[in-house]
């Protein structure tokens, strides 16, 4: 057996792939990150320190065996590292790229609370899958037995495909439905390029498709089908349609003309991106290009909006968040990011208004200070206003990124049977991940609230496992009636 060449923290010091130079990637939507080469994964996941308990992996919400692949990587087995972390994970090259690593994994490594910097857990798992591409490993979905139940999902976001993924992997036909013209829910059309090349989303639906997932896109249901009409037409639904209803600023000037909403903004962005001819893009209406931008937020979108409007060539770009950088919810490394290419952060500010122009079109956002009180239900300092602090910063796009709120399903779905929790949420038993409707399941951000694409993912694959079992005893109890 080959020597295992571990635990080498005490002698290597943490190194992250190469960044690119903040002035180079100001001018292009391509990643930021350049990939490891296989010496460097080898020597990063040497750094390991296999402990005990390995809180990297409990800090993870897909619970990945994050010491087993980073040993085999360590040692060249880098297949069998590719087979460890793609069975708990349908999209481990997507996690690595966008999961806030510093938040979930990294930020539990033993060797980062040692002082000694945590292993490089999210680079080594992008570049161990990204080499399975590479080399052919990851194979179309080929099950070893077909079922003749069908599920229907509605939604082709993280939460749906991950779902697909495994419900067609264990043998049932599946369709998934979804509004836009693309799979990939905001994986697609939320977060930018440089974050997440959209040809590493595409290679994902094209082996669910190659697999026998069928895609029916730009079919909104509700409105071109009724929900009615899957449930007759499938032996199980997944509602996974993710939450799209921005939340608005609670000030005067809220719908003044050059407010935007953060997803209009984004999915006009990426729309451009792929090669789409978008009319409110080329009008200049969501194009950031040679204006004063003010971002309303502190989250991982108002993160995409900044870097966004900084690559569209916008004059001034700056983020307005209530509390301090200490309180951001957002990525740290995607704040340091945004730094070097040029975004000013004004924390401690909130917005008390949006100021117009004359001829109409924003002028500017009024802000007052804030500070930071005794901390409230959630358990997190609440901001108070300062009194007498109000300024204005200059801004001819304002966008709001405060968030996310569920449609009414129940009423697009023209289904009260659907039953929903106080903020509008899809209601679930989270032991089965079942709805209050028979056969029906929901999964991902509509469940529980915007969050990360990685428990979107987790949730998904709970769903898919919650309707295996649903499935298999429906068929047991019809084999027993029949005799």
């Amino acid at each position: 057996m080959a020597q295992q060449r571990m635990l080498s923290f005490v002698s290597v010091d943490q190194q992250t792939p190469d960044k690119r130079e903040a002035d180079e990637r100001r001018a292009d939507f391509h990643e930021i990150y350049a990939d490891f080469i296989e010496a460097k994964a080898n020597e990063q996941s040497s750094r390991c320190s296999q402990c005990g308990v390995p809180f990297c992996q409990t800090h993870c919400p897909l619970g990945n065996n994050i010491p087993d692949w980073l040993m085999l990587t360590a040692n060249g087995r880098l297949e069998e590292a590719y087979e460890i972390s793609a069975a708990t994970s349908n999209m481990p090259e997507i996690c690595g790229r966008i999961c806030p690593q510093d938040r979930l994994c990294e930020g539990g490594c033993v060797i980062e609370q040692s002082g000694h910097g945590a292993v490089t857990i999210g680079a080594v798992e992008r570049y161990i899958t990204d080499t399975a591409w590479e080399r052919g490993w990851v194979q179309p979905i080929k099950p070893t037995r077909e079922f003749s139940q069908s599920i229907g999902i509605i939604g082709a976001g993280p939460a749906g495909l991950s779902a697909a993924d495994e419900l067609r992997s264990a043998g049932y036909r599946v369709t998934v439905y979804d509004r836009h013209d693309r799979a990939g829910g905001l994986l697609i059309y939320g977060i930018p390029n440089f974050k997440l090349e959209k040809e590493i989303v595409e290679r994902r639906v094209k082996r669910l498709a190659d697999g026998g997932v069928e895609f029916r896109l730009g079919v909104d249901v509700g409105k071109d089908i009724t929900f009615a009409d899957l449930r007759g037409k499938h032996d199980a639904l997944l509602v996974a349609t993710g939450v799209y209803k921005s939340r608005e600023l609670a000030a005067p000037g809220n719908d003044a003309k050059g407010v935007l909403k953060a997803l209009d903004y984004l999915i006009a962005a990426n729309r451009t991106g792929l090669g789409e001819t978008v009319a409110e893009f080329a009008s200049g209406k969501l194009n950031a290009e040679k204006k004063n931008v003010v971002v309303i937020g502190g989250g991982d979108t108002a993160m995409d909006c900044v870097r966004t409007a900084i690559r569209q060539g916008a004059k001034s770009v700056t983020c307005l968040y209530r509390r301090d950088r200490a309180n951001m919810p957002g990525s740290q490394r995607e704040v340091a990011n945004a730094e070097e290419e040029g975004v000013k952060f004004d924390w401690l500010a909130a917005p008390s208004a949006v100021t117009e122009k004359k001829g109409g079109g924003a002028k500017g956002v009024r802000a007052i200070r804030m500070r930071l009180g005794p901390p409230d239900a959630s358990g997190r300092q609440a901001p108070e206003e300062i009194p007498a602090s109000d300024y204005e910063i200059k801004a001819d796009m304002v966008i709001k990124a405060l968030g996310f709120d569920p449609e009414d399903l129940p009423a697009h779905f023209s289904e009260t049977a659907l039953t929903v929790n106080r903020w509008g949420g899809v209601k679930v038993d989270y032991r089965s991940m079942m709805t209050t409707m028979d056969g029906v399941f929901a999964a991902g951000d509509i469940v529980r609230g915007a969050s990360l694409v990685v428990w979107a993912i987790k949730e998904g694959r709970d769903a898919a496992a919650s309707i295996d079992a649903y499935l298999k005893a429906r068929a047991t109890s019809a084999r027993a009636a029949a005799e």
